[in-house]
């Protein structure tokens, strides 16, 4: 097995050379000292602790015995250590205990547990988006009992939408809640697909569940929001249990739960805001989730392509194609050295994408609205993009390996198998190109995409100036005029309200948007200043990076447009297929 080894230095030049983690409030007494340091100090703990339980936890699964899950070995110490090194604290507020560092600097830091070990990862993941709706959404009392805690991670937050009938329709939920004299309520229903919705880590689990109330509306505007714990505040066990995991693809280290509500008389639940406003709320999780997930597309292509470069490193096969050697390491043959170029691209790209919009984030919450707009905008193509990118260097990786890919024994197969899950879960890609298309395009007119292609258009203008950079700068401008092309027509189609055509083509739409708002961040990064110590080599790379995408990934986005412009697929009738 390769030893994961975290990409620090790039982490550190993409967040103050790149996004500019400087202008972020949060950041004023930040230097790049402590910067560093604190990202080396996640790095030891990811690489030492959390990478080696991952091929093992892979393995190992978790076990359900009378309600209760035991996690893979060595995990719940792992978690122990992770909890008190104050970890779970670091983007949140510190009147509730954080450490009110920028989220963008949390997302380099959450980069390495995703990378380190995504089947650990995804507890604190979850567990942020419970924070985050208590924390914009709960009652005061709410907030005084369970953020402190959830904050530490003394306890956990779990997200509880899904039902058997009700996957992405969310107005298929059936769990209903019904009022208590005393202000509760009580809960009976069934959800489905809950990541560590029971677990050995925590004393208790918080989850934050959507139900309806007597006599709501139909649909999505009877939907309410509560908190029900696994533990009252009085030390009850309430009435919530985990009846089952499921046997998945991938993320084997990962409990996902059927959780039963109300057996034995209902569970005790306080109501998040007002009732049948639950919906709005729970879209604070998931946008803060999404974000996250993109992250997670980075991490675990990151590792992939470790493992892919080292083997491709020792492993020797054939000989150079210029004669020079009896044999050669399988690095030296064209063709796999472009997959790996294709996979650090990607990756760099995705990175420097994902910080930005957590940077967006960061000056967003200090009050920003055009900021607010930009990470709006940015989610769910940092999801959808992020995502598919993962799976696609995830699978490189295998085809580098070669046959030694598809054996388990290796390690390739799993990032492989774990990453298949996240163009999936936390709204399904699809569900990103509509959020992109009706959502954040069409809603506002396109006045967000409009203002980040200006930035782009700017960024252009630069490096057309700057010599070495010309033709990125003029094949970026070509690229960004056929997307902006593929925008008027989107906005065309749905001033006409033909949502058909919009939707036939909403996904190659997201791609020719990603694909350049990528381009657009690996060309920052190649002709920002980089700083003496990171040496000549480091700038070198990110020349190279950057000249490899413009010709072998920027090509790409017109591709996407042009689907996109030739007009809307007109469906078969269903009795085609």
């Amino acid at each position: 097995m390769s030893i994961y080894q975290p990409p620090i230095d790039d982490m550190i030049f993409v967040l103050r050379q790149v996004v500019g983690l400087d202008r972020s409030p949060k950041a004023q007494d930040l230097d790049e000292d402590t910067i560093r340091a604190i990202l080396e100090e996640a790095g030891k703990l990811a690489k030492d602790v959390l990478a080696p339980l991952n091929h093992s936890g892979d393995k190992a699964g978790n076990t359900l015995s009378n309600g209760n899950v035991t996690t893979a070995p060595g995990f719940k110490a792992a978690y122990t250590q992770y909890r008190d090194g104050g970890w779970n604290a670091v983007p949140f507020d510190p009147a509730h205990g954080g450490q009110g560092l920028p989220w963008a600097l949390a997302f380099a830091v959450q980069e390495m547990w995703q990378a380190a070990n995504m089947s650990f990862g995804l507890c604190p993941l979850l567990n942020q988006g419970a924070v985050e709706a208590i924390e914009n959404h709960g009652t005061q009392d709410q907030k005084d009992l369970y953020l402190e805690k959830l904050i530490s991670g003394e306890w956990t937050g779990t997200m509880n939408l899904t039902e058997p009938q009700a996957g992405s329709d969310l107005s298929a939920i059936r769990t209903r809640a019904e009022p208590q004299a005393d202000g509760t309520y009580r809960l009976f229903g069934q959800k489905i697909f809950i990541t560590y919705g029971e677990h050995d880590f925590a004393e208790n689990i918080i989850h934050l569940v959507l139900a309806r109330t007597p006599n709501a509306p139909e649909g999505v505007k009877g939907i309410s929001l509560f908190v029900v714990p696994k533990f009252t505040p009085d030390g009850t066990r309430n009435d919530v249990k985990c009846t089952g995991l499921e046997h998945k693809l991938g993320i084997h280290a990962s409990p996902t739960c059927t959780m039963q509500y109300g057996d034995a008389g209902g569970a005790v639940g306080t109501l998040v805001g007002k009732e049948n406003e639950g919906l709005k709320y729970m879209f604070t999780m998931m946008n803060n989730a999404r974000l996250s997930v993109g992250l997670q597309g980075v991490a675990i292509a990151e590792r992939a392509y470790q493992k892919a470069l080292s083997y491709a490193k020792d492993r020797v096969q054939g000989r150079p194609l210029d004669g020079s050697a009896d044999k050669a390491a399988i690095i030296e043959h064209p063709d796999v050295a472009r997959m790996l170029m294709q996979m650090r691209a990607l990756i760099e790209s995705g990175r420097a994408l994902t910080y930005e919009a957590a940077m967006a984030l960061d000056l967003a919450r200090a009050g920003d609205k055009a900021a607010q707009a930009k990470a709006d905008l940015l989610t769910p193509v940092v999801k959808a993009w992020c995502t598919d990118m993962a799976v696609e260097v995830a699978s490189c990786a295998v085809q580098v390996h070669g046959g030694m890919g598809f054996i388990e024994e290796t390690g390739a197969a799993q990032y492989y198998r774990d990453a298949r899950i996240l163009p999936i879960y936390e709204g399904t890609n699809g569900i990103q190109a509509n959020d992109l298309a009706f959502r954040k395009l069409l809603r506002d007119g396109g006045a967000a995409a409009q203002a980040w292609f200006t930035e782009i258009d700017l960024l252009c203008a630069r490096m057309i100036q700057q010599g070495d950079m010309k033709d990125f700068g003029n094949d970026l401008k070509t690229a960004l005029d056929s997307l902006r092309q593929a925008t008027s027509w989107m906005l065309a189609k749905g001033g006409t309200q033909d949502f058909n055509a919009v939707a036939s083509v909403y996904t190659p739409y997201l791609r020719s948007f990603g694909v350049v708002s990528c381009a657009a961040m690996v060309a920052r990064s190649a002709s920002v200043p980089v700083p003496q110590d990171f040496g000549d080599d480091f700038a070198i790379a990110k020349k190279i990076t950057a000249e490899f995408y413009r010709t072998h990934i920027l090509p790409q986005a017109q591709s996407y447009a042009a689907v996109v412009t030739n007009g809307a697929f007109k469906l078969p009738a269903p009795g085609y297929f």
